[in-house]
């Protein structure tokens, strides 16, 4: 291989090596053409959407549209804890008392995180235990 790289071409491959450039330069000649085309059908287009739209006639002043009336939702007022089921009890936390207080969880948010803790800590012993040989 390194052989051929360095005998210089013959007669006939640089010919051959010319044919190829000029119809590769063809070919790119022809691509460029043919993109500056769609490019000008695309800019005629919006020429002529533009000019359809300003010669259609001004629109007359547009009827006021009604304002939307701020209705009051009906508010139902939330049970007392007391009258809660126990899923309803379970899956919403307690109004906070002061102004700044931040609410408290929910009961079922805080039995999913102790359970989560502890199946970690079960997970982190069975591993290390398997590490050390000792299961």
């Amino acid at each position: 291989m390194a052989k051929l790289e360095s005998q210089p071409l013959s007669a006939e491959e640089r010919a051959e090596l010319e044919e190829l450039r000029a119809e590769k330069a063809r070919r790119e000649a022809q691509e460029e053409a043919r993109r500056e085309r769609e490019e000008l059908a695309a800019l005629r287009a919006e020429r002529a959407k533009a000019e359809e739209a300003a010669a259609k006639p001004a629109p007359t002043a547009p009827k006021p549209q009604p304002k939307k009336v701020a209705r009051s939702k009906s508010v139902e007022p939330k049970p007392s804890r007391d009258e809660m089921t126990f899923a309803q009890r379970m899956v919403t936390s307690k109004e906070p008392t002061g102004e700044n207080e931040i609410p408290g969880m929910a009961p079922a948010q805080k039995i999913i995180i102790v359970l989560a803790l502890i199946a970690f800590v079960i997970f982190m012993g069975y591993t290390i235990l398997t590490s050390m040989g000792l299961l």
